[in-house]
Order: structure tokens, then sequence, then C-alpha cells
């Protein structure tokens, strides 16, 4: 055997047997990653809704997880952090996330919670700590993870990556709507208005910026619906 056709199958074999679906906010990751990871029996990483239930957890005790005044309060929180990711209550429900005995899973999907998860992301000790949780999660294989940098930081060994991109403006259509059914009010403007500060504030800042993966594959859902853009991912995963 060649060294090429070594150092080929020594890269295949320390592939890890996980998916990842990166994106921007509100390009719908999570409803495909759940319905991919159906589809092939894998466990469904929800790493979004980690990084929101950060975010809740310092809302409530009063920590601006970047105000360099309280890092040590973030620390002792960090340390203390007791999150879980459950099964959702219904097929096409989120991922139900309980911080100790509360579930707050209906709490971190509120607007303001997009925008507060996306500056803890970007709070160093914040991402050390989830990402750690989430590689000790992947270590099994079988996993399907959607979040901002799971191809390209928590996962750079994945088998398979995706990156999953629409228009801010169809992204905003889809959220609206998304509200509206579960009897919320909600402004377009401003959520249009939140979904491009969002998308800034994750493409600019300095710790794993929103970039896709080299060797991620572009799948733009602008004029995709759900069950299209899973056929497409399901044709490029091969699970043997």
């Amino acid at each position: 055997m060649s060294e090429q056709k070594r150092q080929e199958t020594n890269a295949k074999t320390e592939r890890l047997r996980v998916v990842t679906i990166d994106g921007p906010s509100g390009v719908g990751k999570s409803t495909v990653s759940r319905t991919v990871a159906a589809e092939l029996g894998f466990t469904y990483l929800d790493t979004g809704a980690m990084y929101r239930a950060v975010a809740y957890a310092c809302t409530k005790a009063g920590i601006s997880a970047d105000n360099v005044d309280q890092q040590d309060a973030l620390a002792l929180l960090l340390d203390k952090l007791d999150l879980r990711l459950l099964p959702p209550a219904q097929e096409e429900d989120d991922v139900r996330v309980l911080l100790g005995d509360k579930d707050i899973s209906a709490a971190i999907r509120m607007p303001e919670m997009s925008m507060a998860a996306s500056k803890v992301s970007a709070v160093p000790a914040v991402r050390a700590r989830l990402t750690a949780m989430q590689q000790e999660m992947g270590l099994a294989g079988g996993l399907v993870a959607d979040g901002r940098d799971t191809g390209t930081v928590v996962f750079p060994q994945a088998a398979w990556k995706f990156y999953l991109d629409a228009s801010p403006e169809e992204r905003c259509r889809r959220r609206v709507a998304q509200l509206r059914e579960r009897g919320q009010e909600v402004d377009e403007q401003e959520t249009l208005a939140q979904i491009i500060e969002r998308d800034r504030n994750d493409q600019e800042r300095t710790i794993a910026p929103l970039v896709m993966a080299e060797d991620a594959v572009l799948v733009d859902s602008s004029h995709l619906d759900i069950n299209q853009v899973v056929a497409r991912m399901l044709e490029i995963v091969s699970v043997t």
C-alpha cells in the first residue's frame, strides 16, 4: 500500500460517526437535524439549546457573561451547571431542556434568548465548558449535531458535514410563522433586524466564528422544503 493510500485509510478510520449541520440562526437546523437523526437512527444533539440554556441561567442569576468583573460568578455557574437534553414530548417539537429540575424548553426559545445566546457563546469559558460536554457526547458516535461550529471546532473529524443556509428574509418569514403558530405576537421588522444582528455577531466573534468548514457540503434551503433538504443530506450520508 502506498503512503498516500495509507494516509487516506487512516483519515477515514479516524473520522467520527457524526453528522454536523452548521448554519446561521433561523435556518431550520433543529428540524432538519432532528429528522436526519431519526432517519439514521442517530441521537440528535441540539448545541444551540445548550447555549440558550446558559444564557437563561446567566440572566436569572444576574450575570453578564462578558463582564470581566463577573467572571468568578460565571465560572461558579458553569462549574455547577446541571444541564440535560431530553427527547421532545412530540416528534415535531424541539428538544426538551432541563436546568436542574426546571423545564426551560419554552423559555429558551424566545427571541431575546437567541440574542443572549449569541453573546454568551462568544465567551471563552462558556464555549470551553459546552464544547467539552458536546465532545464527550460524541465519542460514541451515532450523533447528529447542529450549531455554529460543530463541523469546525466541536467535531472537526466528523464523517459528514453540512452547512445549511437561507436568506435572512426567508429565515425571518419562517421564524415569524413559527412564533405565530404558538400564539405569540411578533414584529416582522424587529425579527429580521435581530436575525441580521445575530448573523453579524456570530460571524465576527473572535472565538469560533460562524464559518463553513472547508469539507462541508453547502445546502441552500431558501427554495427547498424540509423534506427536500433532508433527502439531499441523506443522499450524501453513508452509514456503513
